[in-house]
């Protein structure tokens, strides 16, 4: 748009300046060419009038008149016979040529004609045209640069309501947009904030509920599930155990959504700030939690990376890791075969390091990666069937609000990556 707009003006002040200038200029020119031609017609009849008089002494005149004009002039006279006296007026190619007839008593007698070379007009005129021309190249330029000024000065309120809008995509309901500009823009930028207030408000809102929600019906849950283990140890009959199972089963489940419920209403709360943390160390720390459960399955979770002996530090809020490691290494393992392997790198790569998590599940088509990571959706694998479909969704949120990025890789062979973008922090130095 400012683009635009210095286009528009610029071309305006072309317009004006050709309008003014051009017209001007031909103007000069005519003015320049007729003032030469008058000059040289009338040198041409003063002389044609000593030629006319016929006597030696007007014939001698007329001779110092032709040295003095070739000495004082670029031009040149000379004298014709009668044959050749006819009144005519040439522009030629590079000289001007005026031929006069003389007259006696009514009778031709001959004629003078001057030639006059035009280069020095030339030169004139093109010294009219290119200072008008250099003199629209400064205006112009002046023009582009006012234009610039102004163009920016009246699209400010317009970036500043863009900015806005792009930090609401991000996610920031608290951006707000200054009330400046034109009376339009005005109207608008306070339209804008009045709804992102209301909008954050309500956001807030629903988050203190589902946060509040989460957290009182995990209480009751918990007594649910320990009054049916309790029911499972007194009964024997096996279809009574196995509805038991079954229920259980599903408060388990639901356990998982309110607790991936509350996490996500922490998380989008940003109580915390991000602060250097060691990547090794918590990596390490939920690798040796969750071995115990993959050696039950046979399974393997080996840790390498280039710089796995190292101790990168990544910015990131205390817990956060912790949960998006459980999230992630959890889903790898339920979908992992029997004696199967799960992959675990850490790639310190310019000012991030990489995080991922590899396995040898089944997978997932392109359709189920872009929705992976979408609250409550659930896969039509092994994950679909006991996920709370707020696994992913927990993970990208955490990790997004420290300032990284999770995708899904496919892994050459079969199985599914799961590649974690972290800031890297400055290292500190030992005292």
């Amino acid at each position: 748009m400012i683009r635009q707009l210095i286009v528009s003006y610029v071309l305006l002040v072309a317009i004006a300046l050709t309008a003014f200038t051009v017209p001007v200029a031909f103007t000069l020119t005519a003015q320049l060419r007729g003032d030469t031609e008058q000059s040289v017609q009338r040198e041409a009849k003063t002389m044609a009038l000593l030629l006319g008089d016929g006597d030696a002494t007007s014939r001698a005149a007329l001779d110092r008149m032709v040295v003095a004009y070739a000495r004082e002039t670029p031009g040149k006279a000379q004298v014709l016979p009668a044959s050749q006296a006819k009144t005519a007026t040439h522009w030629g190619d590079g000289a001007l040529e005026v031929t006069e007839p003389a007259k006696d008593n009514g009778r031709t007698v001959g004629a003078v004609r001057i030639t006059y070379p035009t280069s020095d007009l030339t030169r004139r005129l093109w010294q009219i045209w290119g200072f008008r021309a250099i003199l629209a190249v400064g205006v112009l330029a002046v023009a582009a640069a006012i234009g610039a000024v102004v163009a920016r000065r009246l699209t400010r309120p317009l970036r500043q309501l863009n900015d806005m809008a792009s930090k609401f995509s991000d996610g920031d309901l608290t951006a707000r947009s200054p009330v400046e500009g034109p009376q339009e823009t005005q109207t608008l930028a306070r339209t804008l904030n009045q709804a992102g207030e209301r909008l954050d408000t309500l956001i807030a809102s629903q988050r203190i509920f589902v946060a509040d929600a989460s957290h009182q019906l995990r209480t009751p849950l918990t007594a649910l599930r320990l009054s049916l283990d309790n029911i499972a140890d007194g009964v024997d009959d096996e279809f009574v155990q196995e509805d038991v199972e079954q229920a259980t089963a599903e408060v388990v489940r639901m356990s998982r959504l309110v607790n991936g419920l509350l996490v996500l209403a922490r998380a989008e709360a940003k109580v915390t700030a991000a602060e250097p943390l060691s990547l090794s160390d918590i990596v390490r720390e939920r690798l040796s939690v969750w071995r115990p459960a993959a050696d039950e399955r046979g399974v393997t979770i080996a840790l390498g990376g280039s710089d796995v002996d190292g101790r990168p530090l990544v910015l990131t809020s205390p817990g956060h890791l912790d949960q998006v490691l459980d999230n992630v290494l959890s889903n790898a393992l339920e979908v992992s075969p029997d004696g199967g392997t799960i992959t675990v790198r850490i790639e310190p790569r310019a000012d991030e390091v990489v995080l991922s998590v590899a396995d040898e599940g089944p997978g997932m088509s392109d359709a189920e990666k872009s929705r992976a990571f979408d609250r409550f959706w659930r896969g039509q694998g092994l994950t679909g069937r006991s996920g709370s479909g707020l696994g992913l969704a927990v993970v990208k949120q955490l990790v997004t609000d420290d300032g990284g990025t999770a995708a899904l890789q496919d892994v050459p062979g079969g199985g599914l990556c799961v590649e974690i973008r972290l800031r890297a922090a400055a290292q500190r130095t030992g005292g």
